[in-house]
């Protein structure tokens, strides 16, 4: 009997250590003791199941702490910043729209009238150089014809009608208002007719991108009509619209940072403006379009629509403000996360204020010197909400 009560003895005091030695919690859960009394109670005092509010369990964390393991905040990339007031610069939000400079576009127009059958190869994003052909005329089943073959068999007679009077008007043979009339009707011939025409050979004028095509292929055009867009520019303009009640705000413009369009990422652009502060838009009435020149880097393409927030360098006020990957929004509120120690959090709810794309004052809620959580704030934000139970733990017991 001796022998069977040391077994159970030494068999419950492992049991016991098995359950006592689990892992900390990791993302999402806070830290709890579990303690297993003869009977086992479900009914354990600071234990957290799926969906429940966090409590903490006597000499564990305060009620309302987020915690978040040191190595699983490496994980997630989550890194803090001292909360500190500093300069920064005045910006106004406003649209924008990505255009082409003046000398970086070009239209490719039919020098006759036809049916367009486009070259092999020919679609929007297709490079083409100088003078290759991006289309050809058929003026076959056209009604009425091939106008500029009809042309060239007019000029075709007005020339050699010339050119037999003329030496005759030399040898005073003819009148003058005979030779003067046949040399009008050579001159009217010629100017109706286009060489470069004469095959429906449609060639781009430039070296460059086809934006866009204007037409169907099997379309018929007139002569004249626009078929494709092209852009070679290496430089393309920014059109910012602002609103007219802030006219007095864009004279100190001097930059303007981008929201990328189909991103949410904010960048500076590198851009140098190119006007003063004009007159209001006609086609937007009640804003006032300011222009910026920049390098043509594939990032944005002209057409395209975007965010923009002008900024002005000059001696801005001490404020304090925290990048935009700080702030969560949550209920139409927003907080941000500030590190209180080695493994724990606290949401605080801020006001914000302005913003240059970049950053946000905080114009309350915040006094300076918290650590505040500037990047993985979602893996935080999953800490504070999560249910889920640690790898190794488990409520079957």
């Amino acid at each position: 009997m001796k022998h069977i009560a040391t077994i159970i003895l030494c068999s419950s005091a492992l049991l016991m250590a098995c359950r006592g030695g689990n892992d900390d919690a990791e993302l999402g859960h806070h830290h709890h003791n579990h303690s297993h009394e003869a009977g086992h109670s479900h009914s354990h005092e600071g234990h957290t199941h799926a969906g429940e509010e966090a409590v903490e369990a006597p000499g564990g964390h305060d009620e309302g702490e987020i915690v978040l393991m040191p190595d699983m905040a490496r994980r997630f990339g989550v890194e803090v910043d001292t909360l500190a007031a500093a300069p920064m610069v005045s910006s106004v939000r406003a649209t924008g729209v990505v255009l082409d400079a003046a000398d970086g576009s070009a239209v490719v127009s039919a020098p006759a009238a036809g049916i367009v059958r486009f070259a092999k190869g020919i679609s929007p994003g297709a490079v083409v150089r100088a003078g290759s052909t991006v289309a050809m005329l058929d003026t076959r089943g056209v009604a009425g014809g091939d106008a500029n073959a009809a042309a060239k068999a007019a000029f075709d007679a007005a020339r050699r009608e010339y050119e037999r009077l003329e030496p005759l008007h030399a040898d005073r043979l003819v009148t003058d208002d005979v030779y003067n009339a046949a040399r009008a009707a050579y001159e009217s011939a010629r100017a109706a007719y286009s060489s470069s025409a004469a095959g429906g050979r449609v060639a781009a004028p430039i070296t460059g991108t086809l934006t866009s095509l204007s037409v169907a292929q099997g379309q018929y055009v007139e002569a004249g009509a626009p078929i494709a867009v092209m852009s070679a520019a290496t430089r393309l303009l920014l059109r910012v619209d602002v609103p007219e009640r802030l006219r007095s705000r864009i004279a100190a413009a001097d930059g303007v940072n981008i929201r990328v369009p189909g991103s949410e990422e904010i960048v500076t652009l590198a851009a140098r403006r190119v006007a003063s502060a004009p007159a209001v838009s006609a086609s937007m009435p009640g804003y006032v379009p300011v222009y910026f020149e920049f390098d043509n880097d594939g990032s944005v393409a002209p057409g395209s629509a975007l965010d923009a927030w002008l900024t002005s360098a000059g001696s801005g006020e001490a404020v304090l403000s925290v990048p935009r990957t700080a702030i969560a929004e949550q209920q139409g509120g927003y907080f941000v996360y500030v590190r209180t120690g080695d493994e724990t959090y606290e949401k605080l709810p801020v006001r914000l204020g302005a913003s240059d794309g970049m950053r946000v004052v905080i114009a309350s809620g915040l006094k300076g010197g918290e650590r505040v959580v500037t990047r993985g704030v979602t893996a935080v934000r999953l800490a504070e909400t999560s249910g889920v139970v640690p790898e190794g733990h488990s409520h079957n017991h």
